[in-house]
Parts: C-alpha cells; structure tokens; sequence
C-alpha cells in the first residue's frame, strides 16, 4: 500500500515537472517571444509571435523563453563633457525615456549577440551611444547662451528626434530625451569665476565714473545757481541798504531842520558809543578838542 503512494507521488511529481517547463506566464508589464533551437518562433503569417500577458505552452528542452520589459524604461547619461560652438568646455548631464518597439529586432541586435553582456545592459550601452553622439554633434553648433536658455527647449526635442533615429534600427523608441545640468568643469569654474568677476568690476568702474560725471555736474549746476541766488540776495541787500540810509538820511535831515543842536548832541552819543565800546579802548585826544565838546561844556 505504502509502495503504490509513492509511487503515484513520484509520478505526480514527474507530471508537475514536465507541466512546468512546458508552462511559462507573461505578466501584464512584460512581452515574450521564444526561441525554438536558436530560431525565433513564428506564427501563421511569417511574422516573430510575440506573447501576450497570460499563460502560455512552450516544448521543454527546446524552447527558450525571452521576456521583455513593455513599459517606458529610463535610461541615465553620466556627464559627459562637450564642446559648444564658442569652444566651452561643458559637463552635461541628461536622462532617456525609452521603449521596445519591435521585440524580435531588439533581441537580434542586442540578447542575440554573445558577448558576455546582459540583453537590456547592451541595449542602454548603445542608446548611451547614440545620445552622447548626438549631443556633441548638436552642442557643437550653438553657443552657451543657447544651450542654457536660449534654444533649450527646441534642442532637447532635436536631440530625441535624431537619437531615436539612429536606436529605430535596435528595435527601440525614444520618447523623451531631457537635460538634468549643464555647468562648467571644477578646472574651468576658476577661470570662469575670475573673469565675471573682471567683468563685474569693470562694469562697475563704468557705473562709478559715470555716477561721479553726473554728480560732477549737479554740483557745478548747484554752484551756479547758489552763485546767482547769492548776488540777487546781495543785490537786494544793497538796494534795501541803500533804500534805508536814504530813508535814514532823510529822518536825519527832517530832525536837523527841527532841532539842530539836538541833532548835534545826538549825533556825539552816537559816535562815543561807537568809539568806547571796550574799556581797553584808548583815545588821545585834547581836552579841548570838538569831539569832547558835549563834556566839557553841557550848556553849549
């Protein structure tokens, strides 16, 4: 009894194994195709089959089951230094967005080859190719102006159209090429550094002899004009001057002619009060000189 569960264990097992290598599954993600001794297989039409997600039959021992990635790959580009058209040395760095298109041409140009490297490892190795051509071919003829901001947009969708040009014939799509950074090199950032800053003081040497031309200016204006403004005030001074002592000299005529020795008697404080205005101040005068007439005598 014992003998006859075994051996149907044995069997059992010998009938999964046999179902499993003839039993293969593709999920939604992926594609398959299979190579019969070598020779991809075909359908109806002559046409590489290629599967669908599901389950699927193959012959075991001779047939092998190559499935394939069916959604956008990504593919980065580490940075590579270019040459733009002023002779700039660059380092740019750029990602790919990329997809099999053909899948029987795409394991013949690339997992059909033996030479030691992975299928998908090859395919990214010539699309890095074949973007790092093109991107020195295209650098080449712009400036840095361009590249940076100038023609950024239109030269990423140049650089897509032509390296999907040249990957078609790999089986592959690219659907977007983009730019992550574009700077100079750490022996370049120096040189570039020094001359802006060159550039930086020499535009403000420009800014600084201009301002003091302009303020050179201002000042001779606000020269002029403080000149004229003072001989005008001067002017007017003057002439109020000489309205007043002609004014003065009037009151002093009109106070003569009403009391002359009043006017006289005036007069003498006037010119005592002007001469000692200092006790140190020092007069040598005769006594009886007219000037201390007022003194001498207070009737006269």
């Amino acid at each position: 009894m014992m003998g006859n569960i075994t051996k149907l264990l044995v069997i059992l097992a010998i009938v999964l194994a046999v179902i499993g290598s003839t039993v293969f599954t593709v999920y939604e993600t992926d594609r398959a195709i299979i190579a019969r001794l070598g020779e991809l297989k075909k359908d109806k039409t002559g046409k590489v089959r290629v599967f669908q997600p599901g389950l699927h039959w193959k012959l075991p021992l001779i047939d092998t089951v190559h499935v394939f990635d069916a959604r956008l790959n990504m593919a980065e580009v580490p940075s590579e230094r270019i040459v733009t058209k002023e002779k700039e040395i660059l380092l740019v760095d750029l990602f790919v967005q990329w997809r099999i298109i053909d899948y029987a041409l795409f394991y013949n140009t690339t997992y059909g080859i033996a030479d030691g490297i992975n299928g998908r490892d090859r395919a990214e190795q010539l699309l890095r190719q074949n973007v790092k051509g093109v991107l020195h071919a295209e650098f080449g003829q712009r400036t840095l102006q361009n590249v940076v901001s100038g023609e950024r947009k239109e030269l990423m969708a140049t650089l897509r159209k032509r390296a999907d040009d040249n990957v078609t014939a790999y089986g592959m799509e690219i659907v977007d090429v983009r730019i992550n950074r574009v700077e100079y090199p750490p022996e370049v950032n120096d040189k570039v550094f020094a001359r802006m800053s060159s550039e930086r003081k020499r535009v403000a040497v420009a800014y600084r002899a201009s301002g003091e031309s302009k303020a050179a200016i201002i000042r001779a204006d606000a020269d002029r004009m403080a000149r004229v403004m003072i001989a005008e005030a001067q002017k007017e001074a003057e002439r109020l001057r000489g309205e007043g002592d002609a004014k003065a000299s009037q009151i002093y005529a009109q106070s003569f002619n009403q009391s002359p020795e009043f006017y006289r008697f005036y007069r003498s404080l006037e010119a005592y009060k002007n001469v000692f205005q200092d006790k140190q101040d020092v007069l040598v005068l005769k006594p009886d000189s007219d000037f201390f007439k007022f003194f001498q005598n207070s009737s006269q």
